[in-house]
């Protein structure tokens, strides 16, 4: 087991923090939204470069961490020629050399910039991986309808077809959302540079009520959204409790002691709904029932329905451990596309040990989808639609024999897997 450590180096906490009386560590000349910027790349910064790196190096030899998640690299602003994050990189190169440990850097960031993974040669930073905010969005829409805020730009199932072909969704189109174009293509970035998922700490956390997917969608759903991230060709991140379905909110919570700016961080919470239509009051961020709410019902596993999607789970990561065609790190030969009413995503691959073909149908009715697979005969190894899973049973045989083109037909909101092995 590997444990990753999330740390913030674009700004410091809003109260307790007396960093700047002992040296030049903020900047006026940018700003975040949490509060003043670190200063990167003005007067007297090569002092706190060399703090957070050390930083970085301290998680890594004193803790034995295995990874750091660097928060928000888009609120790092820095405009020197050798930037402080490919500074941190060689930095940790060198302590993976010298410890002969595995060391790995993971940025969030919502720039939909590729150039934080490309390697040093062609002017990336090469960072290990970076979040995908695109494939979340991509994901979310189709399972809840939603389509305010940063969801205006998502709502076409091609949109998640986009992030199976090639990450970002966004590669330089206009963004009705940010008023303005939008990321660069990462068509050329390996899979295994991206980390998805269909919920995490922000997107549960920065909701009015930090409610989590399971409130929002049905069973049924859940195993949908499931399948499409844990067999996707990226990394997948769970969210805690995701596996069993949790009930229990994530809101955003604080404790602070500075009345004025409890009271701000207050405004401030409201303010940020505005672009959603939520017309509810965010809880309190200070009163001590907001935290109370955020607990996991550890045990909840005792409902049949989270037991069986607990177990689903499971299979799934199984599944993904033992093919090697669902590899982010092995070459394949991949074909995604969706069906004409833009209900059902088609991600057909191709690998030397076998072949694969994933199945989504966002569709709410029973449907039939035509795909076109290699002669050979199919077997179904996987449908959320099956009784095993608490599903209605699933519409398609154990086996098909496949002449190139197939009838396939299939449940509501279900994920299905059917592979053709190699012969011997």
């Amino acid at each position: 087991m590997a444990a990753v450590l999330d740390v913030v180096y674009n700004h410091f906490g809003p109260e307790g923090n007396y960093a700047g009386d002992f040296g030049p560590y903020f900047t006026d000349r940018y700003q975040t939204p949490w509060g003043r910027a670190i200063n990167f790349d003005g007067p007297d910064s090569d002092a706190v470069r060399e703090f957070f790196i050390e930083n970085a190096r301290y998680w890594f030899r004193e803790f034995h961490f295995d990874a750091l998640r660097l928060d928000a690299l888009h609120a790092i602003l820095d405009t020197s020629a050798r930037p402080f994050l490919a500074e941190l990189v060689d930095s940790i190169e060198e302590e993976r050399s010298t410890s002969g440990r595995r060391l790995y850097l993971i940025g969030e960031s919502d720039l939909n910039d590729p150039r934080l993974v490309r390697r040093r040669e062609i002017g990336g930073i090469a960072l290990d991986a970076q979040w995908n905010d695109d494939f979340h969005h991509a994901l979310h829409v189709p399972l809840t309808g939603e389509r305010t805020g940063y969801y205006a730009d998502f709502g076409q199932l091609e949109q998640l077809a986009d992030a199976y072909r090639r990450g970002f969704v966004y590669t330089g189109q206009y963004s009705a959302h940010r008023r303005r174009r939008h990321g660069d293509s990462s068509s050329d970035i390996p899979a295994g540079r991206f980390v998805v998922f269909a919920q995490n700490h922000d997107q549960v956390g920065n909701r009015l009520r930090g409610d989590r997917l399971s409130p929002l969608i049905s069973f049924e759903s859940l195993k949908l959204a499931a399948a499409c991230v844990i067999l996707s060709p990226y990394l997948p991140l769970l969210f805690m409790g995701e596996e069993y379905g949790e009930t229990a909110p994530f809101p955003y919570f604080v404790s602070h002691s500075d009345p004025d700016l409890i009271d701000a961080i207050r405004k401030g919470r409201s303010a940020e709904f505005v672009a959603f239509h939520w017309e509810d009051e965010p809880p309190d961020p200070q009163a001590i029932d907001t935290f109370e709410s955020a607990r996991l019902n550890w045990g909840s596993q005792t409902d049949m329905k989270q037991e069986t999607l607990w177990c689903f789970y499971r299979e799934l990561i199984s599944l993904r451990h033992v093919l090697p065609v669902l590899s982010p790190f092995t070459p394949r030969q991949e074909t995604v596309r969706t069906s004409g009413d833009d209900t059902v995503l088609l991600v057909t691959l191709g690998h030397e040990d076998g072949d694969a073909a994933l199945i989504f149908n966002f569709g709410e009715t029973d449907t039939t989808v035509q795909a076109s697979f290699r002669m050979g005969v199919w077997h179904r190894r996987l449908d959320s639609s099956d009784n095993r899973w608490m599903g209605s049973g699933s519409l398609l045989p154990e086996l098909m024999e496949s002449s190139g083109s197939q009838n396939l037909h299939l449940r509501p909101r279900s994920a299905v897997l059917i592979l053709r092995e190699t012969e011997s």
